[in-house]
């Protein structure tokens, strides 16, 4: 059993998002991803995993295989590993997500930023 606080992995930067690895074993991992105000998570997917995302704080958008999905706080959304996916800060406040990949495509995947 491991017992983790998101507050801890809530760390900003102001040149780049952050992301910091919650939990990480052989095949899944969950981290969580901060953006300031404008800063965003470019496309890329997931190969071999689903992606499980929650909004902890703030707003933004998603672009989904080119459509735009609006979140906010609480939200929750599931991304195939065929799917491409982005994500922007186009609030004013600061945006956490909480991410769970079912499967770890390669170990850049799980790494801290």
């Amino acid at each position: 059993m491991e017992k983790a606080n998101l507050k801890s992995y809530i760390t900003y930067d102001s040149n780049q998002f952050t992301k910091r690895i919650v939990f990480k074993d052989q095949s899944s991992t969950a981290f969580v991803l901060n953006f300031q105000p404008g800063q965003t998570l470019p496309a890329h997917k997931h190969p071999g995993s689903t992606v499980y995302l929650q909004v902890l704080t703030g707003s933004g958008e998603f672009t989904i295989d080119n459509q735009t999905v609006k979140v906010e706080e609480n939200d929750l959304l599931a991304v195939e590993e065929d799917e491409e996916l982005a994500f922007a800060n186009t609030g004013e406040q600061l945006t956490s997500l909480y991410v769970v990949l079912t499967k770890i495509p390669n170990e850049a995947y799980a790494k801290d930023i």
